[in-house]
């Protein structure tokens, strides 16, 4: 399904859907602050629940990774530069961090995000993956900083 994100007939026929699909997915878990934060977020960020841009974890709505990176193609963005930061990595432990930059079209510098992942603050399920994880918390950290979005 196909969403026009730019004309206002086409968000509200986003939030309709948005809502629906909520309901489908998570029922008696949605109070009306939940469906009032999830049009906040549709009308303002054009995030689509069926895309996997945003799931309901436990109080509050997150907005994933593949999210994001959508947020950032609909707004232009011109560019994402990731180095690690060796003072803060030990391989060998299996510690690694990063530092993300997002650019923007508006920015000059760039909104810096910052991410790190060891063993002690990650899941077992991504366990041996923690550079990955690294890298992508320091992604996320940096493209909210961008947007303007909250956890």
């Amino acid at each position: 399904m196909r969403f026009s994100y730019m004309s206002k007939t086409g968000t509200s026929r986003l939030l309709r859907v948005n809502v629906r699909e909520a309901r489908q997915r998570w029922g008696l878990a949605l109070d009306p602050d939940k469906i009032r934060i999830l049009r906040a977020f549709t009308a303002q960020f054009r995030f689509v629940i069926s895309a996997g841009d945003l799931v309901l974890i436990d109080r509050g709505w997150y907005v994933t990774h593949a999210g994001l990176l959508r947020l950032a193609s609909r707004r232009r963005c011109t560019g994402i530069r990731v180095a690690p930061v060796e003072k803060f990595s030990d391989p060998a432990a299996h510690r690694f961090a990063f530092k993300a930059t997002v650019h923007t079209p508006s920015s000059q510098i760039g909104f810096v995000g910052y991410g790190d992942a060891d063993p002690s603050n990650c899941s077992a399920l991504v366990r041996g993956a923690e550079l990955r994880v690294a890298e992508t918390r320091a992604v996320n950290r940096a493209l909210r900083k961008a947007y303007g979005i909250g956890i």
